[in-house]
C-alpha cells in the first residue's frame, strides 16, 4: 500500500507547476523513508483528491534550528517557521522540533 502525503490547493498548484519539489513533514505518522513510493493528494476542507505519484528521492532530518540553506531548495518560502507550522501541527512546534525534509523524485501528475 502506497503512503499518501496531502497538500493544500495552493501547494498542489506549485507542485504541478514544478516549483515545489520538496516538502517538510513534522511528527511523521507514516514512517516515511527514502525510496518510498507516495501518492500526492490535495486536501480541500474535507475533500481529498489524489493528483500525482512520486518516490522519495532523498530525505534529511533536522530541527528547525539546524535547517541549512539547501533545505529550502524546492520548498515554498516560510516567513516564521514556528508560527507557520503551528497552523498545521499546533503548539507543540518549536525550534527544536524535528523536520523531515523530503525531496521528490520525478513526479507523475494525473
Amino acid at each position: 500500500m502506497e503512503k499518501a502525503i496531502k497538500f493544500t490547493p495552493e501547494l498542489t498548484d506549485l507542485i504541478k507547476q514544478g516549483k515545489k519539489t520538496t516538502t517538510w513533514r513534522l511528527f511523521d505518522d507514516k514512517n516515511l523513508s527514502e525510496g518510498d513510493s507516495i501518492i500526492l493528494a490535495t486536501r480541500d476542507g474535507e475533500v481529498i483528491t489524489d493528483f500525482g505519484r512520486t518516490k522519495i528521492e532523498k530525505m534529511v532530518v533536522r530541527t528547525f534550528r539546524t535547517l541549512k540553506p539547501e533545505d529550502y531548495i524546492g520548498h515554498q518560502p516560510v516567513e516564521d517557521l514556528v508560527l507557520g507550522y503551528r497552523k498545521y501541527y499546533g503548539d507543540r512546534v518549536n525550534l527544536d522540533t524535528e523536520v523531515k525534509i523530503i525531496h521528490f523524485g520525478k513526479i507523475e501528475i494525473f
